[in-house]
């Protein structure tokens, strides 16, 4: 497969560890470019929904195939996020080609562009509402199981494919998190800070829009997801821009079952790393 080069990609809410991640498409799309930089905003190992019994060998393909870019020269940034919230207490970490934070700024052709997961401007994530929101989480990962298994069923019939998660969180953004709140403040906060750009994760919703204020203007992107959208940002020809996967414009990469000595040994030691974080 010949590689995209983009500048910059960004990629949040993979939920790896869970049903709801599209692993072997996360590995496709990363197999299918060539970053400079690519940031992982949040969400991206989803410790609060974590099993040391569900752990599968493409999960941990796809953070194999995260240090070969790693490898091949691409600088990774992890931002964290309110489901793998766990990692805070190492941010700022820097080993190498990869960087641990909360949040990050970088300059692209002098162009200013903050990043972050986006959980701290949802009240739904505070200590108080934090109980509700990982139990909801816990009937949203059910729904996923239960809308794969319906899928199955669909695709026999030759029926297209369908998302009642996607539903279900575009319904929740609506009625409790409202997305439109939730967009504008980032946006003022950018603003005031003169970037140019401001990236989020956390609600699922890819987006690109100029948000303009009576004290400037700035372009609020979010990345989506990899369990219902399947999108990127990416950074290429001076501009930002929503990458959406298609399978029909995808050979999807067959992921092999790797060996005892490899796969498990891996899965075991991240279980037990997910585990002693309190997952």
């Amino acid at each position: 497969m010949q590689k995209r080069c983009v500048d910059v990609a960004v990629l949040s809410d993979l939920h790896l560890g869970t049903y709801g991640c599209h692993a072997k498409e996360i590995i496709t799309y990363l197999k299918s470019i060539s970053p400079q930089i690519l940031i992982l905003n949040g969400d991206i190992i989803d410790i609060w929904q974590f099993s040391k019994h569900y752990f599968p060998s493409t999960h941990v393909a796809v953070i194999k195939e995260i240090l070969n870019l790693m490898t091949t020269g691409t600088r990774v940034i992890y931002v964290t996020g309110n489901h793998d919230e766990m990692l805070r207490r190492y941010s700022d970490l820097q080993l190498g080609q990869f960087q641990l934070t909360d949040k990050v700024v970088i300059e692209i052709d002098h162009k200013m562009t903050w990043i972050f997961h986006g959980d701290v401007f949802d009240h739904t994530t505070n200590s108080g509402a934090k109980f509700w929101t990982k139990l909801g989480s816990n009937g949203y990962a059910m729904l996923l199981g239960f809308n794969r298994f319906i899928n199955k069923l669909v695709k026999l019939t030759g029926r297209e494919r369908i998302s009642l998660s996607k539903k279900v969180m575009q319904k929740l953004n609506e009625s409790v998190i409202k997305i439109e709140e939730f967009e504008t403040l980032i946006a003022e906060l950018a603003i005031q800070k003169k970037y140019d750009y401001v990236i989020c994760g956390h609600i699922h919703q890819p987006q690109k829009r100029t948000i303009t204020t009576t004290d400037g203007t700035v372009v609020y992107l979010n990345a989506g997801d990899w369990v219902d959208h399947l999108t990127a940002l990416e950074y290429h020809h001076n501009d930002w821009h929503i990458y959406t996967y298609e399978e029909s414009e995808m050979k999807t990469i067959n992921v092999k079952e790797m060996k005892r000595n490899v796969t498990d040994v891996m899965t075991d030691q991240i279980a037990i790393y997910l585990h002693s974080l309190g997952a």
